[in-house]
């Protein structure tokens, strides 16, 4: 081999090793941005039928497991223990977007809480830009799941999500999804969303104020709530008020104008739609009254 050949080889063997090596290091990178939790009492093939929904190979991305214990130190206080039962079932995937992306969550075989509940919750604790799953090898409640989601969060991060943080993202989704087994979620989601918009003024109302103002959410909403469901509502609200009641705030209309922002598009669909059909209709016709011409002659 002449010496030109022997450098064009070399060359060639360098880039290739810096490409594989820069792969490693992306894959490496992806993978720190990842993570699964998977319930401690599944079983092997249990697992690897929420891998299915999650949409990859197990292997592929760090996974951790969550105990019973590990939930119960989360949901203990806002859930029943009943509720909680014995075994850790619910798995999660979480990974890391960049700052400015939102969160969106998708739910499999999640019977009680809901993707928005899930999204104000984590946005209360403080945990945005990400791309969630929550699912389970059979129909389970999910309130695990929020225990999931901070274990994946903290050790992808190296940092522990503040406790009492913590528990009010617990709180508010307890509390949500109890007032949505009684009066549906759009509506709980939605009261819940607008009595934080209103935090800056809640922690200068007494119990009494707050409570009115709880009503009157609800009345705008055609909602009839018990004494109840607004004593939990204002609970949650004291909770939520030693919170940063302003970047509560930005996090709940950035929220409002994503979910506005898709009303509208369904709205152009619709609409679009509506014409397709109109236009599709007035074509038949036209095509059915030149047929009767047709027969006629």
């Amino acid at each position: 081999m002449h010496y030109s050949e022997w450098k064009r080889a070399a060359a060639l063997l360098l880039v290739c090793i810096i490409l594989i090596g820069s792969a490693a290091v992306l894959a490496s990178a992806d993978a720190e941005m990842r993570r699964v939790v998977v319930g401690a009492d599944l079983t092997d093939a249990q697992i690897e039928s929420v891998y299915q929904f999650f949409g990859f190979e197990r292997g592929t991305v760090p996974e951790l497991r969550l105990t019973n214990q590990e939930e119960r130190s989360v949901l203990e206080g806002f859930v029943e223990p009943q509720v909680i039962g014995t075994r850790s079932m619910s798995c999660v995937y979480l990974e890391l977007l960049p700052q400015g992306s939102g969160i969106s969550i998708s739910t499999d075989q999640i019977s009680w809480c809901t993707s928005q509940m899930y999204q104000n919750a984590l946005l209360t604790a403080g945990i945005r830009d990400a791309r969630i799953a929550v699912a389970a090898p059979f129909a389970v409640s999910g309130t695990a799941g929020l225990a999931g989601i901070y274990k994946a969060y903290e050790d992808m991060t190296g940092q522990r999500l503040d406790e009492y943080v913590k528990d009010a993202g617990t709180q508010e989704l307890t509390v949500t999804g109890a007032l949505a087994d009684e009066i549906g979620s759009a509506d709980s989601e939605t009261i819940v969303r607008e009595l934080k918009q209103i935090l800056g003024e809640t922690a200068n109302m007494s119990n009494d104020e707050v409570r009115a103002a709880i009503r009157s959410i609800a009345d705008r909403h055609h909602v009839q709530l018990s004494e109840n469901q607004v004593q939990q509502l204002l609970e949650l609200c004291r909770s939520l008020e030693k919170l940063n009641p302003d970047s509560l705030t930005r996090k709940v209309e950035d929220i409002q104008s994503t979910l506005e922002k898709v009303a509208d598009a369904r709205d152009h669909v619709v609409g679009w739609m509506d014409r397709v059909k109109e236009a599709a209709a007035s074509i038949r016709g036209f095509f059915d009254r030149l047929n009767g011409l047709f027969r006629k002659n």
